[in-house]
């Protein structure tokens, strides 16, 4: 064994530099921690998988004074706007819906509670929210209303809050070591003190009273998606980061950490089937196809897999690319007609798109490539026969405007394909991340197979286990992450305090 010489201190060592992992820095040093950030990817890929979501962020509020500590909003945009209420209540039956009911209870209730706290605290830090005009709110008799619980977003997307986050980190003088990974957990009398990582090669020893892991979970890795979600998942696109290969898990583990949550689940997508194997930067979430509530989707056989109209896409998005991959050929087609082109959200105007469009229906199927034409055209048909005329469309709500008499139904928004030109888009799963992790205790501390706490050792982010099994609420991944980052350093600083006390160290070394 070669024995590395202590390269660098901290109280706090956080392990990933996303947003889960930077708002456990933010915390511990408002805790009075010293910190170090280690981040596996370069400064131009930093920020793991959040700097490639569309930012997102769910919150509670019971009025639009609560929205106002997360929002900075002019009176004339609070007198065109109705942005409802979302109650705990709600957004806890939320969760508790898309899980299956599965949803730890207690991480569930926490982070709920938190996350307009949390979201404002990141406010106050230097991180800007917007509302999310375009991606979730119809104007509706002249007034702009909101519908489904989300409201808003960072500013600039996901790439937008990564670049807040580190310019937040830089001025506050917490160092981020990039091109650092860590790679194993320092223990000594059962307790975790720092890390080993490599940088340029060179193997380092950062010497920590506490660690704080929040450096993703296993979708980057291709054989991990294979060995825990099952077949095919190995050719499934990376939505994100190329750096999220599980290795905070497997040290978690290493140190003796319970597994938890649902590690043959996924968070996954319909993406565009022609993307770059893992996520650009540049183009961020946009290869996602999620207007599918508005037309129908059908695979190979040219049948529908899937009632479109199940659900607001936000409850349905994050579990149908599971539903795309176990097709034929593991892809599907979206199609749509003129009708609904001003509701489809702005990813399907990008210029990197798999897109297939003509005058008539038969010639669009015609252009689907991989479709059984013939039995397209019975699917379409059989469709628009089915559709309940007797009910009005409406987007900001559940409409109830469905099929009659079909194997399978489209519940809402069910409209007669019969307005050209009629357009389609190709799509494949792309995967965004892993819903195992490790069991973590109300304080963020990773727990060990015997229930106690693992003492110095915190985990955050797509790390925590249990709280999403089978599907997703949208805009909760970097709550929950921001949640349970804050808390994690805040418990991570407070434990390197008392630890430094323990031990006689004053506050000057400190």
């Amino acid at each position: 064994m070669i024995l590395l010489s202590v390269i660098r201190e901290a109280d706090v060592v956080v392990v990933g530099a996303g947003n889960a992992a930077m708002c456990a820095a933010f915390a511990a040093r408002d805790a009075g921690a010293s910190v170090i950030v280690l981040e596996r990817a370069p400064e131009a890929e930093c920020g793991g998988n959040s700097a490639f979501t569309g930012g997102a962020t769910r919150f509670a509020f019971r009025n639009v004074d609560e929205v106002r500590e997360v929002l900075d909003l002019t009176e004339d945009e609070v007198a065109i706007t109705d942005f409802g209420t979302y109650t705990e209540e709600e957004f806890l039956e939320d969760m508790g819906r898309c899980t299956q009911y599965r949803c730890d209870p207690d991480l569930t209730e926490i982070f709920v509670r938190e996350s307009r706290a949390t979201l404002a605290w990141m406010k106050s830090k230097g991180v800007r929210f917007d509302p999310m005009w375009a991606r979730q709110s119809q104007k509706i008799d002249g007034r702009i209303r909101f519908y489904a619980g989300l409201i808003c977003a960072t500013w600039g997307a996901g790439q937008g809050l990564v670049e807040s986050l580190h310019k937040i980190a830089k001025k506050n003088a917490i160092p981020v070591l990039y091109e650092t990974a860590a790679t194993g957990l320092i223990r000594e009398d059962g307790a975790v003190r720092g890390v080993v990582a490599e940088t340029n090669g060179e193997p380092i020893r950062i010497g920590a009273r506490a660690v704080v892991l929040a450096c993703g979970g296993f979708e980057s890795n291709a054989e991990m998606r294979a060995r825990y979600l099952g077949p095919n998942w190995d050719l499934a696109k990376v939505r994100g980061t190329r750096f999220n290969m599980g290795d905070g898990i497997r040290m978690a583990l290493d140190a003796g950490a319970m597994p938890f949550g649902h590690w043959s689940g996924a968070h996954a997508v319909g993406w565009d089937m022609n993307a770059p194997p893992f996520g650009e930067r540049e183009i961020g979430d946009l290869f996602q196809k999620h207007s599918y509530p508005y037309g129908i989707m059908v695979n190979a056989n040219g049948e529908r897999f899937v009632d479109e109209g199940a659900d607001f896409r936000n409850f349905t998005y994050a579990k149908y690319g599971v539903e795309v991959l176990k097709q034929p050929g593991m892809f599907a087609w979206q199609i749509f007609d003129s009708k609904v082109n001003h509701l489809l959200r702005h990813e399907y105007q990008i210029k990197k798109i798999t897109k297939a469009e003509a005058p008539t229906l038969e010639g669009l199927v015609e252009k689907l490539e991989g479709v059984n034409t013939a039995r397209c055209l019975e699917t379409i048909a059989q469709y628009n026969k089915a559709v309940r005329q007797d009910v009005p469309f409406n987007p900001v709500v559940l409409d109830g405007r469905g099929t009659a008499g079909l194997a399978v139904p489209k519940s809402n928004w069910a409209n007669v394909l019969d307005t050209p030109p009629f357009h389609a888009y190709a799509v494949t799963c792309g995967i965004t991340f892993t819903f195992g992790g490790v069991r973590v205790s109300p304080g963020a501390a990773v727990q060990s197979v015997a229930g106690r706490d693992i003492p110095g050792l915190y985990a955050a982010g797509e790390m925590v286990g249990g709280l999403f099994y089978f599907n997703y609420p949208s805009g909760t991944g970097l709550v929950s992450g921001a949640v349970f980052g804050r808390i994690a350093g805040t418990q991570a600083g407070k434990h390197a305090r008392e630890h430094a006390k323990r031990s006689g160290v004053s506050e000057e070394r400190r």
